[in-house]
């Protein structure tokens, strides 16, 4: 059998590597044209294709082949056709449609922190002014929450349903809300639930915008500014931290997780959502490389192991943690508990 030690070398992967950025952009470009969407409606040659996209006959005919080629169309003869995963994700008709992300993953923003991170990588964390995308009221975390709603729907409902239903009272923080999606599918499963979104100013009007349109505008409450300096108040039942603590060092975190810890009452529970790499660091994939997002776009964030989350929360105060992954999504659900 044959293994990298034994087999000649092949650039391919090489090769592959240093042409990548063509895959985000042709995905992109289809998306922008509303090729997916045309597909779905009927549209299945390059000509047909091109003619409800106004495009040119050429251009669609390339650029479906190099989509067929990395897995997003599929080609019998001249026609194409919707795997079933494009078919869920980047066609507009389908309820999980996510080609938003676009917006916020390939834009100018993030995709030049990318030129060259050799930087970073010698500082060990962003070599831009300010942390990159940490720094206060930063613009790019409005576009994330117009962007990226729908790719967090699908952990957030897991999340919700893993943390349980019921009609009981129930008094939620929402740290780093963004566009709210997290607290809003628990304010869902729960009729009596009250939710309070914390975050910068402007991102949470997209959070209130999100909770009208899931039509629980009456229970949603804001609490803008800097999550470190901002009083969150206390009493509460859950505080949600999705996607927070990966900016930051595990010091900050610890200090920052006794606030919370402090904000809930006896008995309360933090639900942490993030990207949680295996101890070898490699595995899973797409968790293990959130690593890389961190140290180019924060001064100090990592994708941590559950052994790293699991000593912040204990250090902070919180009695235990749990991990359950919330698959099919690359997340895991942390609930930590505060003793009674």
């Amino acid at each position: 059998m044959e293994t990298t030690a034994t087999r000649a070398p092949n650039p391919a992967l090489l090769f592959d590597t240093a042409m990548g950025y063509q895959k985000t952009a042709a995905v992109k470009a289809a998306v922008d044209l509303d090729i997916f969407t045309a597909i779905s409606d009927g549209a299945k040659t390059a000509a047909e294709i091109a003619s409800r996209c106004s495009a040119a006959e050429k251009g669609i005919r390339i650029l479906c082949d190099y989509l067929a080629i990395n897995g997003f169309l599929e080609k019998n003869n001249s026609s194409y056709s919707l795997t079933p995963d494009t078919d869920a994700f980047l066609n507009r008709n389908s309820k999980m449609y996510m080609g938003t992300v676009f917006g916020f993953l390939a834009s100018p923003e993030v995709l030049s922190m990318y030129t060259d991170i050799a930087p970073a990588v010698q500082k060990g964390g962003s070599a831009e002014a300010g942390g990159a995308t940490v720094e206060p009221e930063n613009p790019v975390w409005v576009k994330f929450a117009r962007s990226m709603m729908p790719m967090m729907m699908m952990p957030a409902q897991l999340m919700a349903e893993n943390l349980g239903g019921g009609n009981e009272p129930l008094k939620v923080l929402d740290i780093a809300a963004g566009h709210g999606v997290f607290g809003i599918c628990v304010a869902m499963r729960n009729p009596n639930a009250t939710i309070y979104g914390a975050d910068w100013g402007q991102v949470l009007e997209v959070a209130k915008e999100n909770a009208a349109k899931f039509g629980i505008a009456g229970r949603y409450h804001t609490i803008p500014g800097d999550a470190f300096e901002t009083d969150f108040g206390s009493g509460y039942d859950l505080v949600l931290v999705p996607n927070f603590l990966h900016h930051f060092s595990p010091q900050v975190n610890t200090n920052f997780l006794k606030k919370v810890h402090a904000a809930l009452k006896p008995g309360g529970r933090a639900a942490t959502v993030e990207f949680v790499p295996n101890e070898d660091r490699v595995t899973p994939p797409m968790a293990a490389r959130f690593s890389l997002t961190m140290l180019v776009g924060t001064p100090e964030g990592d994708a941590y192991t559950f052994a790293e989350f699991e000593r912040m929360f204990a250090d902070a105060g919180f009695a235990a943690t749990t991990s359950t992954p919330l698959e099919p999504s690359p997340q895991t659900l942390l609930i930590s508990h505060k003793a009674r």
